[in-house]
């Protein structure tokens, strides 16, 4: 039997008593996964991204273990409702439009001190003056620094189109806005290089491509770390007691651990290791979440259809941001129809062996994004279901 063939028979007996769709968590290869991402992380704390996880009960869980600390959130209502469950360092990866969460924010004493807000532009900041309804708190504050690749004189870009703040003396000009407003503390700079931390560099089938995404990543791993530490040290020139530098993902914690002017590593999706991380040179991971649809039809040989399934995840559309059959191992979609709202038809010899009512296990494409399709997370350790945790939308909150 094969190792995966095992995990198959492991969640199915684990699940036999919960009608699909179901989605679980195995606890053994979240664990193994956080372990791995404090190694590569060589010392320096890792935040949790929320988003990459939507569910309290396992940031709590992985917040326990050495060599995590704190939060890097989503969005604004996110970061006060998790400050108010009793996490004390949320950081909001974000700039936010919204007025009602600032004037919560700068109003409450317990929330001020627990949750940073971001920002890359001073309009944001006159629009949390503008909102504080009387609030007096001080309002915490990181400056955004973009990562992103410029070459051949700014004419090619690589990268997200995130902030506008690019060079250091940029960064610099805002940390003095922000030391000259009043009710502002600067207290952080962020960095995400996605370029480089979520865009795997082994595609199957495309070495040429593989080839070129490494040495994009090599180069622009290079010059953000120069320009990285230049901008850190100019804004360290305008505010000396910065707390913290964050940077990383995933897909690159080892290189920006290595950067002496990080203090901390952001990540995320390595804790359930969703598809997309299947592509990557620099680390291997063990898939951690998954959903399982119910067979409903035999149309055919060769044939089964289950419920549902179609999760596409967010980015650019795609083949690799749809959900992948899993366990057992050998089914595909039809190309003809994929997967759907309602009915998935699925095509191999493994079908064959599939009855009514069977599992058909999957993987979503991106991690937390999972959690937006179900309300619980049955945690599985070994072949039993050892817990069942409300994910984000379990608690009644859909933050975006």
């Amino acid at each position: 039997m094969t190792a995966r063939a095992a995990d198959r028979a492991r969640y199915d007996r684990a699940t036999a008593h919960l009608d699909a769709p179901v989605a679980i968590v195995d606890l053994e290869a979240f664990d193994a996964n956080a372990d791995d991402l404090v190694r590569r992380a060589g010392g320096k704390p890792i935040r949790v991204a929320s988003k990459s996880v939507r569910c309290r009960a396992l940031l709590e869980r992985v917040l326990e273990r050495d060599g995590f600390a704190g939060i890097m959130s989503f969005t604004l209502a996110e970061s006060l409702w998790l400050a108010r469950s009793g996490f004390d360092d949320v950081l909001l990866a974000y700039p936010s439009a919204d007025r009602k969460g600032y004037a919560e924010l700068a109003s409450d004493p317990k929330l001020a001190a627990a949750v940073t807000v971001m920002i890359d532009d001073p309009a944001q900041l006159r629009l949390i003056d503008e909102a504080r309804e009387g609030g007096k708190e001080v309002v915490r504050v990181c400056l955004e620094l973009d990562t992103s690749l410029r070459l051949f004189g700014g004419r090619v870009r690589v990268g997200a189109l995130r902030s506008p703040l690019h060079s250091p003396a940029q960064v610099a000009d805002l940390a003095r806005a922000v030391k000259r407003a009043p009710g502002f503390k600067l207290v952080g700079i962020m960095a995400y290089e996605g370029h480089i931390a979520g865009v795997g560099d082994a595609v199957s089938g495309r070495p040429l491509r593989s080839r070129a995404v490494r040495l994009m990543q090599a180069t622009a791993r290079k010059e953000l770390a120069e320009r990285r530490a230049e901008a850190v040290r100019a804004v360290r020139a305008v505010e000396p007691d910065l707390e913290f530098v964050n940077g990383g993902g995933t897909g690159s914690v080892q290189h920006t651990a290595a950067e002496d002017a990080v203090t901390e590593i952001a990540a995320g999706s390595g804790l359930y290791v969703p598809r997309l991380f299947d592509n990557y040179t620099s680390f291997s991971g063990r898939p951690a979440a998954l959903f399982a649809q119910p067979v409903v039809r035999r149309p055919g040989v060769g044939v089964v259809t289950v419920l549902g399934g179609g999760y596409p995840a967010s980015g650019a559309a795609g083949a690799d941001r749809l959900p992948v059959p899993y366990l057992p191992e050998g089914l595909s979609y039809d190309p003809q129809e994929g997967p759907g709202e309602v009915q998935t038809p699925l095509l191999g010899s493994p079908a064959d062996d599939l009855l009514i009512g069977d599992k058909v296990w999957f993987r979503h494409a991106k991690a937390g994004e999972l959690c937006e399709r179900f309300d619980t997370l049955h945690l599985v350790e070994g072949d039993t279901v050892t817990a069942s945790v409300p994910t984000y939308r379990g608690e009644g909150h859909t933050f975006l």
